[in-house]
């Protein structure tokens, strides 16, 4: 798994956290919205459970290649 990370381009991290990260951009990213549903514990249907990880999931990614020891290349 730690080599997966390793391998992950981190340009290509960048814009899919700008993309799919971010999208829909209007009215507020959909990952914010995600977050202050979970902060509010409004986060219960499967499909807001999903949009959160989706959306989260290149977050997650960008930080842990950014994390892992001998990541630098």
């Amino acid at each position: 798994m730690i080599a997966f990370i390793q391998s992950l381009p981190i340009p290509i991290l960048i814009v899919l956290c700008l993309t799919l990260g971010l999208a829909p951009f209007t009215p507020e990213p959909h990952i914010w919205e995600k977050l202050k549903m979970l902060a509010a514990g409004d986060l219960k249907r499967p499909i807001d459970i999903f949009d959160l990880l989706l959306h989260g999931l290149p977050f997650v990614l960008l930080i842990l290649r950014l994390v892992v020891p001998g990541s630098e290349k």
